[in-house]
């Protein structure tokens, strides 16, 4: 089924305990700090939903039809296919919702293509995928510990509950669970919760072990918002990122959640919590799904910094042009990365496609890597435009204030108003809030970066690299 976006907004409304800090939220549809991001994601759903993308964005099995990033692909054309519906997804947010529908969609999906890693809850994991794509469901996760999860024995020796999520109980009728897990990017804006560990865990963290899906309204489930941004734009010219685009990540606290046994993935195997990504597609579709949205994120960044270069002229000058060239070709770079995944794709597991997984990690920790030094370099490319407009849009409607505006903030390349706008976009990427938490994002979505390189060096063909070294070795004689 795919669903619209008034449907999707409709389910929002389920009665999901949320906090920005002391307050506690009624409505997301409608509360000031989320409307907006909750309507950019309704906007994803009338994408899917419209009829001249259904068959672009959508597939048909068993006689009925679903949202293409739930299919699980047997050829590279599935592949393409896959690849095309992020990028739609990723460009009408601008690649600022990371963590949009596709994304945990993705995981969960590659996941449905080898659930025998499983082991004893391979039916679970396949139903709950065929859960997921015939309900449209967006699910956001929560697979890190915190930080309190490092040093176990200090609230031991207290006496104290240790704060990380573990399962507190079994019954007869599922698991029950409390405790913290962190960072539910988008999970205000979600239907559910896939709550596991992506991160090794010691074998004796069995109770911690647990991976299982949960609705965002389950009773004792608490969402504890960071500052929203979105409340903090007055309207789309004066920050036209933050103003829509906010995702919002929220901590997810447990106070004796039930979760249902259908609905555990795995329990008490701490080295299978976290290989379930690694020995199935998981990690390589629901990572292609973050190269796609990274690259809708560049070619905005690119295309801002070449119209602020155009606004003043500076285009035509030529260390401005071999600037302006580096970008692009940064982005192109890019762009192949994310073609020789689909294009060296894998036939893994037995039956199905998979995006090629060294390639993928390779386009991961560049993106990491390389954000922060592209968004310096369109800084470096505002110089102090950013700080020379007027406070708000406001003088536009105060005639007199608006001909000296347009009078002394005009080019001979671009108006007056139009400058302040372009600005004010080039700030939402470099220096407010909201581009404040995308340099922080940026950096740590995949991880800490020496667990981002660490995929790298278990998908590098070792034996192939030594090989071309020791052929040399060789052919010396002694």
């Amino acid at each position: 089924m795919l669903k619209t976006g008034a449907e999707h907004l409709e389910t929002l409304r389920d009665g999901r305990k949320v906090f920005i800090g002391s307050a506690q939220v009624g409505d997301v549809t409608s509360h000031p700090a989320f409307r907006n991001a909750a309507r950019t994601v309704a906007s994803i759903y009338d994408l899917k939903a419209a009829p001249e993308n259904r068959e672009a964005m959508s597939f048909e099995e068993d006689g009925e039809r679903f949202s293409a990033y739930f299919l699980r692909a047997r050829s590279r054309e599935d592949l393409a296919r896959r690849t095309e519906s992020h990028r739609s997804i990723a460009d009408l947010t601008c690649g600022m919702f990371g963590r949009s529908p596709d994304h945990v969609s993705s995981f969960v999906t590659g996941m449905a293509m080898n659930p025998q890693v499983f082991g004893k809850y391979a039916e679970n994991v396949t139903a709950y995928y065929r859960h997921m794509r015939r309900d449209d469901i967006y699910a956001a996760y929560a697979v890190t510990p915190p930080a309190s999860a490092r040093n176990p024995e200090f609230y031991q020796k207290k006496n104290l509950p240790v704060p990380t999520l573990r399962v507190v109980r079994e019954d007869d009728d599922g698991v029950v669970i409390s405790g913290m897990k962190m960072l539910a990017t988008g999970a205000i804006l979600a239907n559910e919760i896939w709550i596991g560990n992506v991160l090794p865990l010691a074998p004796e963290f069995r109770r911690e072990a647990i991976t299982c899906a949960v609705p965002c309204n389950a009773p004792g489930l608490v969402l504890w918002s960071r500052k929203p941004l979105e409340a903090l734009a007055r309207n789309e010219s004066d920050a036209p990122l933050t103003f829509r685009l906010d995702e919002t990540d929220s901590m997810v606290l447990c106070d004796n959640v039930k979760v249902p046994w259908e609905r555990v993935f795995v329990h008490d195997d701490a080295i299978l919590s976290r290989s379930i990504y690694v020995e199935t597609p998981a990690h390589a579709f629901g990572n292609h799904q973050s190269n796609v949205r990274f690259a809708a994120k560049l070619r905005l960044i690119v295309g801002v910094a070449s119209r602020i270069a155009q606004s003043s002229g500076a285009d035509q000058v030529p260390a401005i042009r071999e600037t302006l060239g580096r970008l692009a070709a940064l982005e192109a770079a890019l762009q192949a990365m994310i073609a020789g995944q689909l294009y060296a794709a894998e036939p893994w597991p037995a039956g199905y496609m998979t995006f090629n997984r060294r390639f993928m990690y390779a386009a991961l920790n560049w993106c990491t890597e390389s954000h922060s030094a592209i968004i310096d370099c369109l800084r470096e490319l505002c110089g102090g435009g950013v700080l020379q407009m007027p406070a708000d849009d406001s003088i536009i409607d105060a005639p007199e204030l608006r001909e000296v505006f347009q009078t002394y903030w005009s080019t001979p390349q671009m108006a007056a108003q139009r400058r302040m706008k372009l600005f004010r976009l080039a700030w939402d990427l470099v220096g407010s809030e909201f581009a404040g938490r995308h340099q922080q994002y940026e950096k740590f979505y995949a991880g800490p970066s020496f667990i981002v390189r660490n995929y790298s060096f278990m998908t590098a063909p070792w034996d192939e690299l030594h090989a071309v070294v020791d052929g040399l070795l060789d052919r010396s004689k002694q």
